[in-house]
């Protein structure tokens, strides 16, 4: 890892029960805004601000540093010396294990928050509700031309039970508020392009997820720059195709049948996605084909059992 300064100034001597976390990168339009969006909260409780930049070449960095200057005890900064994306050293989770809270806030450099009462609203049910680890909320998607409504529609705008969290069900990432219980990945999971869908299913083991619709929506921008919303359908395809086949093989070395088959079946569907219709056929013939194969393996196997001369 390249070398990191980082800009401190001496911390409360209580810790605070949140942390927010917020990597940037070449977000020198959006970072002041999002930073903002922290500043506004409105909480019975102290919060600390983690904010990483990640080597910008533009005035991501310098606007960060300002802020530091003026919230010398709420704010610290990580700068890099080089990118760390581009050579697979995301950095979270690495930056939860810089933080003091009991509870982790996300929110990336060019997102922001609207509501003031969200972080107190979400952060007083974590307390009161041990059997949860993690608290979201509506996102809306926006870029210059306008608003795209709400991001999570249907029955993903509801609560989570555990297991759907480890099923990686997907949620507004810009919205979260949980439980800060890791700081590393299992080495399956490290490369994992999704993850954002690698905390929700780690955090399942820990709890369930609460909807809050009662917050107002967090504002999710696409722009030119954005890490994942401008990716081609094609390489956000692969992306989850990885992602599903790293969580297939971390819940098999577990011994978690149902979730490494769970996994498995997203990685068939999201294989079939990514190849030709041509292909597809192709693919499909050969698994019926391995199918009928296997099945008449394990029909001889019992009848040779079952035979006695």
């Amino acid at each position: 890892m390249d070398a990191i300064s980082k800009k401190t100034s001496p911390s409360p001597s209580a810790a605070p029960l949140v942390s927010i976390v917020c990597p940037a990168y070449n977000q020198e339009a959006y970072v002041a805004q999002t930073l903002e969006g922290f500043l506004m909260q409105q909480t019975t409780f102290d919060f600390e601000i983690l904010v990483n930049d990640d080597a910008s070449t533009d005035g991501t960095a310098r606007i960060i540093a300002d802020y530091v200057k003026r919230y010398p005890t709420l704010i610290r900064a990580f700068y890099h010396e080089t990118n760390q994306y581009s050579q697979g050293n995301p950095s979270v989770p690495r930056l939860f294990g810089e933080a003091r809270g009991r509870y982790i806030a996300f929110c990336e450099g060019d997102d922001y928050w609207t509501d003031p009462r969200k972080l107190q609203i979400q952060v007083d049910f974590l307390e009161s509700h041990p059997d949860y680890a993690l608290t979201y909320h509506d996102a809306i998607s926006f870029d210059t031309n306008g608003q795209y409504g709400i991001q999570l529609q249907g029955e993903l705008r509801a609560d989570a039970t555990a297991l759907g969290l480890q099923k990686a069900r997907p949620i507004s990432t810009l919205t979260t508020v949980f439980r800060n219980v890791f700081d590393s990945l299992p080495k399956e999971l490290v490369a994992a392009p999704l993850n954002d869908l690698v905390w929700w299913s780690l955090l399942g083991a820990y709890g369930k997820g609460k909807f809050m619709g009662e917050i107002k929506p967090a504002m999710y921008r696409l722009h030119p720059g954005g890490v994942f919303s401008m990716r081609s359908n094609k390489r956000k395809l692969h992306m989850a195709l990885q992602t599903s086949g790293a969580l297939a093989n971390y819940y098999n070395r577990l011994g978690n049948d149902e979730l490494y088959e769970y996994f498995l079946m997203q990685l068939v569907g999201y294989s079939l996605s990514a190849i030709t219709p041509q292909r597809k056929v192709q693919t499909l013939l050969q698994v019926g084909r391995n199918f009928s194969t296997n099945i008449g393996k394990r029909l001889m196997t019992t009848l040779n059992k079952g035979h006695v001369q």
